[in-house]
C-alpha cells in the first residue's frame, strides 16, 4: 500500500479532533522559558501567532504565560475543539502558507507540532513578511524518548505496521529548509514526561496522520496489538510517556 499524499495526511487530523484533543500531551514550563530565553524576550505582552494550532494545546499555554495570542488553524474539526476550549482565545482560518494578516503583525509565530505541514518555498516569506523587525520564529516538536527502549519498539512495530507512519525527527531538515531565505537558527532539546493510562496512550496514537488514514478496521488492528503489547509491559494500565520536545528558533536578516 503506497502512502497517501501529504494533503490528505495534512487534512486527516480534523476526523480524529476528539482523540486528539482528548489525548494528545502538552508542552513542559521548561519549553516556553526557553523560547523566551533564546529569543531576548518575553511571552507576556508578546503578539504571538500560533500557526497550525488544531485544538489548542499550544495557543492556550502560551496565552497563560500572558502572550496576546491569534489562533490560525485550517481545519474545521481542529477549529471547533480549540472554540470549544478556549472560547476567548481569537481564532483565525487560514495557514502557514497564506497568512491572512499584515506586514509587521506579529513578535513572534509558533509552530507547535505543525511546521513540517507548510510548504517551506512560501510559508518561510510569509512568516518573514508579517513578523515585526526583531521577531522571531519558533517551531517545536514533542518527540517520543527513543533512548527509551519500550518507546523505540513501538516506534518500530508502527513504522512496520503503517504504510504512511514518518519517523520522529523533523527538525533535523529545519536549518537547512530556512537557510535559503537568510533565516539563522539556533535550537534546544528539553526532556519531560506525563503518566497517562495505556488507553489514553492508544487515543494518542489514534490522533496521527499514519493512523487516521488508515482503514478504520486496520487502524483498530494496529491499536488492538499494541494494546495488547502495552498491557504485558504495564499490566497495571498506567505508564510514564517520555519526550523530548526539539525546539528551533529563526530570524530573519532584519534581526541581526
Amino acid at each position: 500500500m503506497s502512502s497517501p499524499p501529504h494533503a490528505a495526511l495534512a487534512s486527516s487530523f480534523n476526523a480524529v479532533a476528539a482523540q486528539y484533543a482528548a489525548a494528545r500531551p502538552g508542552y513542559p514550563a521548561t519549553l516556553f522559558e526557553a523560547v523566551e530565553e533564546v529569543t531576548g524576550r518575553a511571552l507576556a505582552g508578546a503578539e504571538v501567532l500560533d500557526v497550525g494550532a488544531g485544538t489548542g494545546i499550544a495557543t492556550r499555554l502560551l496565552a497563560a504565560r500572558g502572550a496576546r495570542v491569534t489562533a490560525v488553524e485550517p481545519g474545521e474539526g481542529m477549529a471547533e475543539r480549540l472554540r470549544a476550549a478556549a472560547p476567548d482565545v481569537r481564532l483565525v482560518r487560514g495557514d502557514g502558507d497564506a497568512l491572512p494578516f499584515r506586514d509587521g503583525a506579529a513578535d513572534l509565530i509558533t509552530y507547535a507540532q505543525s511546521w513540517h505541514w507548510t510548504d517551506p518555498r512560501r510559508s518561510v516569506p510569509e512568516a518573514l513578511r508579517v513578523l515585526r523587525p526583531g521577531g522571531a520564529l519558533a517551531m517545536w516538536w514533542n518527540q517520543p524518548d527513543l533512548d527509551v527502549p519500550w518507546v523505540a519498539r513501538q516506534e518500530e512495530r508502527l513504522a512496520a505496521r503503517c504504510p504512511a507512519y514518518r519517523p520522529p525527527g523533523f527538525p533535523g531538515t529545519v536549518a537547512g529548509r530556512l537557510a535559503p531565505f537568510g533565516v539563522r537558527t539556533t535550537g534546544r532539546r528539553v526532556r519531560w514526561s506525563r503518566s497517562i493510562t495505556v488507553e489514553d496512550r492508544l487515543r494518542s496514537l489514534s490522533s496521527h496522520s499514519y493512523l487516521a488514514v488508515m482503514d478504520a478496521g486496520e487502524a483498530e488492528a494496529v491499536l488492538n496489538a499494541e494494546r495488547a503489547d502495552l498491557l504485558t509491559l504495564f499490566p497495571d494500565g498506567v505508564l510514564t510517556e517520555p519526550y523530548v520536545v526539539d525546539l528551533v528558533v529563526g530570524w530573519g536578516a532584519a534581526a541581526d
